[in-house]
Formats: C-alpha cells, sequence, structure tokens
C-alpha cells in the first residue's frame, strides 16, 4: 500500500512537472505561463488537468497545417476566390493624411489596401437584418454565413427560412456557427439548419464526450458574402435582441457594415479557410467578375487568431496608437487590453493627441466590467476621457483615429480577442466614412455619462479589492 502511495506521488509530480515546462516552453506571455505554472504546481493532479484541458492550443497545429493546405491547394486559386480587379494601391497614390497610418497595416500585416470599394455603416439589427435578408433573398449563386452566435429566435427563423429557400432555388449556401457560440440559443440551430438541408458546420464543436472544451479558441468572426459581390461583417450576432424596436428583455445595439467592391473577396476567402479548417471541405466559388468601381475606399481586412504568429491584430492597434497623430476615439464592450495597449494610449495622450473612450454602463459580463474600472484610474489621470453608455447594451467594436482611420469588426479589446479567438476586422480609409462613424461616435458621448476619478475613489475598499482581484484575471477575460 506505501508502495503504491509513493508510485502516486511520483506519478502526480512528474505530470505537475510535465505540464509546468510545457506552459513555460509553449506560453508566449508570461503572466499566462506564470498562472499555469502555479496552477499546476499548486494542484499536482487537477492542475495538470485543467491545463491540458483549456490550457493546450491543440488548434495552432491543425490551423497552421489547414492554412498550408488552402494556399497550395491546385483547384481553387485566389483568381476564383478574388475578383480580376483587385488591385492593390501603391504608396504614392494613397493620400497623403493616410500615408503614415496605412504603413503600420502594410508593415504589419504584410498586404496592401485595396481600393474601389464602398463601405455603409448599418446601426443595429433594424438597419443590418433586413439589409442581409434581402442580399440572401436576392442570391443566385451562393451564400456564405459565418457567425459566433445564431440564435432560433424569431430573428433567426427569419434566416433559416431565407436560407432555406435558396438551397431549393439550387444557391449554393454555406454555414458556419461557432461550436461554443451556438450554445447560447436553444433550439441549437445547427439542427434546424440540417432539418430544412441547409449545408452547415460547427467549428470546433464543444462537447464532453469525446472531450472537446476548448472555450478559448472559438470563431468570432461575422462573415456574409453574397454571390462573391456583396459582404456584410462587423460586430453583431444573429438574434432578436440587436433589433432595438422589439424591446427584448436584453436590447444589445450594435454596429454592422455593408460592403461592396474588391475587399468582399477578402471576406470569401477568409470565409473559404474557416470552412476549410472546420469541414475540411475545399470549397470552389465561381470566379468573381470585375465589378465597376463601387467607390473609392481604401480597405485592407485583417486575420488574426490563435494560429497567427506574432499576434497581428494586438500589434497592429497597438501600432495604429502610437501612430496617431490628434485623436484617438474607442467605442468598445469589454475594455481589458494588454499594457502594452494602455502604455500606448498613455503616451499618446503625453504626445497631445485627444483619446476617447465609451464603454458600457452596465455589461453583461460583470467581473469584465470589475476588471476594466480597475485600470480606467491610469488613463484619467493622464487627461484620457472615458464614459459610460446607458442602456441598451453596447457591443459596437469601433476605432478611429486622426478622422481618416477606421477600424472595425469582430474583435474586442480584450486578451480572448486579441489572443485567444479567431477575429476578422477591417481597416478603412476614408474621410466621409471616418465622418460619419465619428458623428455617431460624438452623438452617443452626448447622451454618456463622464467617469471621474473622483467616483473612482470613492468606491469602497471591498468593491476595490473584487475589482483588482477580478483584474488579476484579465490574461483570460
Amino acid at each position: 500500500m506505501q508502495l503504491l502511495n509513493w508510485i502516486g506521488l511520483l506519478l502526480a509530480t512528474a505530470l505537475a512537472l510535465g505540464a509546468a515546462s510545457h506552459a513555460l516552453l509553449r506560453k508566449s506571455d508570461s503572466r499566462s505561463a506564470l498562472g499555469w505554472v502555479a496552477v499546476c504546481l499548486t494542484f499536482p493532479v487537477a492542475g495538470p488537468v485543467l491545463y491540458i484541458l483549456f490550457g493546450v492550443n491543440r488548434v495552432r497545429r491543425s490551423a497552421f497545417r489547414m492554412r498550408r493546405a488552402v494556399h497550395s491547394r491546385s483547384d481553387v486559386d485566389s483568381d476564383q476566390i478574388l475578383p480580376a480587379e483587385a488591385d492593390s494601391v501603391s504608396f504614392p497614390l494613397i493620400p497623403q493624411p493616410f500615408r503614415v497610418l496605412e504603413r503600420v497595416g502594410r508593415n504589419v500585416l504584410g498586404t496592401e489596401l485595396i481600393g474601389g470599394n464602398c463601405v455603409e455603416p448599418l446601426f443595429n439589427g433594424d438597419e443590418a437584418y433586413p439589409r442581409m435578408l434581402q442580399a440572401m433573398e436576392g442570391a443566385r449563386q451562393s451564400i456564405y454565413l459565418a457567425t459566433y452566435i445564431m440564435a432560433t429566435d424569431s430573428l433567426g427563423r427569419q434566416f433559416i427560412d431565407v436560407l432555406t429557400r435558396a438551397v431549393r432555388r439550387g444557391v449554393d449556401v454555406r454555414v458556419l456557427v461557432d461550436g461554443l457560440g451556438e450554445k447560447y440559443s436553444w433550439p441549437w440551430v445547427s439542427r434546424a439548419l440540417h432539418k430544412n438541408g441547409v449545408a452547415s458546420a460547427l467549428f470546433i464543436p464543444f462537447r464532453f464526450f469525446p472531450p472537446e472544451l476548448h472555450i478559448n479558441l472559438r470563431n468570432h468572426r461575422k462573415i456574409l458574402v453574397v454571390d462573391g459581390k456583396l459582404g456584410f461583417t462587423g460586430g453583431m450576432n444573429i438574434s432578436q435582441q440587436h433589433v432595438l424596436r422589439a424591446k427584448s428583455f436584453w436590447p444589445v445595439s450594435d454596429l454592422h457594415f455593408f460592403l461592396r467592391g474588391p475587399v468582399v473577396g477578402q471576406l470569401q476567402e477568409a470565409f473559404v479557410e474557416d470552412w476549410l479548417f472546420a469541414t475540411q471541405e475545399r470549397l470552389t466559388p465561381a470566379p468573381m467578375a470585375p465589378e465597376p468601381m463601387m467607390e473609392d475606399c481604401l480597405c485592407r481586412t485583417v486575420i488574426d487568431g490563435p494560429d497567427c504568429p506574432h499576434e497581428p491584430l494586438k500589434t497592429l492597434l497597438t501600432g495604429i496608437v502610437s501612430a496617431a497623430s490628434s485623436s484617438i476615439k474607442i467605442m468598445t464592450p469589454y475594455f481589458v487590453p494588454p499594457p502594452s495597449f494602455l502604455t500606448a494610449l498613455q503616451s499618446a495622450r503625453y504626445r497631445g493627441v485627444d483619446v476617447q473612450i465609451i464603454l458600457p454602463g452596465r455589461n453583461n459580463l460583470p467581473f469584465v466590467h470589475w476588471a476594466a474600472r480597475h485600470i480606467l484610474d491610469h488613463l484619467l489621470r493622464v487627461g484620457i476621457s472615458v464614459s459610460y453608455q446607458p442602456a441598451p447594451f453596447c457591443h459596437t467594436k469601433l476605432i478611429l483615429v486622426d478622422g481618416c482611420y477606421v477600424h472595425l469588426g469582430s474583435a474586442n479589446l480584450d486578451n480572448r480577442s486579441l489572443r485567444l479567438n479567431f477575429e476578422l476586422t477591417l481597416e478603412v480609409l476614408d474621410l466621409c466614412v471616418a465622418a460619419r462613424l465619428e458623428r455617431h461616435f460624438e452623438e452617443v458621448r452626448a447622451k454618456s455619462r463622464p467617469v471621474t476619478r473622483r467616483e473612482l475613489h470613492n468606491r469602497s475598499l471591498p468593491v476595490r479589492l473584487r475589482d483588482a482581484f477580478f483584474w488579476l484575471f484579465s490574461p483570460y477575460l
């Protein structure tokens, strides 16, 4: 019996040391590595099990392999996915006000801006969903839809009905829903889609048997491409909550975007890669014929995920903030960014840049709100303006810089979006689009309440301790 105890102790110690060593060698973030090492060594059996289930990025190698397969496939090339005239814009042709900010994205991402695009903001589901449904009703060749959450409420059923009708008239329909995001609604949408003959897939299905419990590695991208010509992206899921006139129990305001032009081909390419990753099926979209120039918005798609080396989205956003010369305006539902981004914001303010941040006054994730509040005083003390927006809960993700640069898409300013999730965002350099969104920002700010240092200092000791405690977990929020 004593021998068995010694054997068990040795095995537990070896397991703890092995898991801790793996975390030390594999984790690029020191705080994340330290946290997992502490968990593994403090709880020699439970700690390594938790690390194996939740801390190991099993997706990275598979994603790299899938990505190589996409780029090396012989039956689908970029000419089929991208329009024939998706020409990038050479640096000398970029207007002078855009050049510094454009250079950051070009150097970080290694891609050029694409001109000739139309970018139209759609406010809330009241504007976005009718346009999306109308586009799908008119589809003749293909509908590619990817979303984190697709509820089976009355709004979700409208989408299912439209997709079903498209399948029946011979349109190639593919729907990709995140495996964890699907669980936010009952009954699950994959069953309804399958029942109606709509080809669908779950991105990394979340299940217990066999175990697939990746709560961190989620596909948060929002993509809709119709016939390779009409595109929609932004931060909006598919749920009745986003229709404000419906007056749901928890209404959510958000911002989505309608796109036309060559950038739609980049959205389609992103979907094709995600579909291949989830199903191992290579889609063959019909070749995209060039369209007349819609407008002259300069755009660049940003693809980010745990399979991307060097964390391009975090690097890009930190670089954009560091390059700002006059103004930075941020609207985000979750604000627990990495220290490098906070430092860049503070440095921008020291340079005389006007920095304004709008956050929800009431959050659907209270612990994220508490963690964010812990860091606000560091921003307020250098002159950064922070405001709390009243209800409805604002799910908008938007960054405006110098009156000419717009960053939009699915990513929040937290470590979950910047390190752990698969995200898709869009850089837009256009004075008209930026001006329209700046007006929206100012309208929201006028209704919001400024956060003061006094109210932060007047928090009771238990509240301050609670906020600081949850801030400790910011690498995982």
